[in-house]
């Protein structure tokens, strides 16, 4: 490993990225052209004392997903983010998939100027990658698993806990929507191996699934309404709408809602709350007594 080029291309990319990049204030008394230390570690989910010593060129190897974290922090492209595995020999990238996968930094820098919506950045397979706080709170966290178990399309046909998330009767809308979308993502990755083998198991391990697929709907999901269910809040009406990047490997999922509904008013109280559980509290709210 080489800890001293791998501390300055950390210094240097630190000093290139602006505080209103990430979402920041700028601040009047901000020194620094970049970003601060500190807050590179916040945005990468690391100890500020970690990454100290990272740039003094000090420190243990760190790991690919700390590296990932770090990429997506520091608002690497493609070949920088290699290079900073290569300093920190790691030869391999991770896969473009999982909780170590590469952002598109256009949809990151999207995602964190979404500060009053729940958004995140998925994969096609509908693996989340990285959620604003909003979304962490009214989707919950991605699951710590890796493999096909990690895309919720997977999830959703093999693991009926998964389904908990939209009211039952709304259950065969999204069926025929993962099924269609899954369709359209085959189709555009030219049925590559990914891709092949997902379709094979769900197809032996869900009827339903097998069902859906031979009707060959094919429809990229680009918006939907949907009804979320929220353990404190109940039912959630929102408007989710998709941008896809370049490849259409990725896609930056936001939520809305129409001004005076009663999502709107969900969505403001959602701020509030983020992941408390005030169940009995919000009920309350929702349904003053006397």
């Amino acid at each position: 490993m080489n800890h001293v080029e791998l501390a300055a291309f950390l210094r240097s990319r630190r000093d290139r990225v602006r505080p209103a990049d990430v979402g920041l204030p700028t601040g009047p008394r901000r020194r620094v052209p970049g970003l601060r230390r500190e807050e590179v570690a916040q945005l990468a989910g690391l100890s500020a004392d970690y990454y100290t010593e990272l740039e003094r060129g000090r420190g243990a190897q760190p790991s690919t997903q700390v590296l990932a974290a770090l990429a997506r922090a520091l608002r690497l492209n493609g070949d920088e983010r290699d290079h900073l595995f290569h300093l920190a020999d790691r030869p391999v990238p991770p896969a473009a998939h999982g909780p170590a996968a590469h952002v598109q930094p256009a949809l990151l820098g999207l995602l964190d100027r979404l500060t009053t919506t729940p958004a995140q950045v998925i994969t096609d397979l509908h693996e989340t990658l990285v959620q604003n706080p909003l979304a962490r709170s009214l989707l919950g966290p991605p699951p710590a698993v890796r493999g096909p178990a990690a895309g919720y399309v997977y999830r959703w046909f093999t693991d009926p806990g998964a389904r908990a998330l939209y009211p039952p009767e709304d259950h065969p809308h999204h069926s025929r929507v993962f099924v269609a979308d899954l369709q359209a993502v085959a189709a555009r990755r030219g049925g590559d191996s990914e891709v092949t083998r997902l379709v094979a198991v769900l197809r032996r391990r869900s009827e339903e699934f097998a069902r859906l697929w031979e009707t060959r709907d094919v429809a990229l999901r680009r918006t939907d309404h949907k009804r979320i269910v929220h353990r404190s809040l109940g039912v959630v009406e929102l408007d989710c709408h998709s941008l896809f990047s370049e490849d259409g490997r990725q896609r930056l999922l936001w939520f809305t809602a129409p001004p005076g509904t009663e999502g709107a008013a969900q969505l403001e109280l959602l701020s509030v709350i983020g992941t408390q559980d005030l169940t009995s509290d919000v009920r309350g709210l929702r349904h003053p007594q006397g």
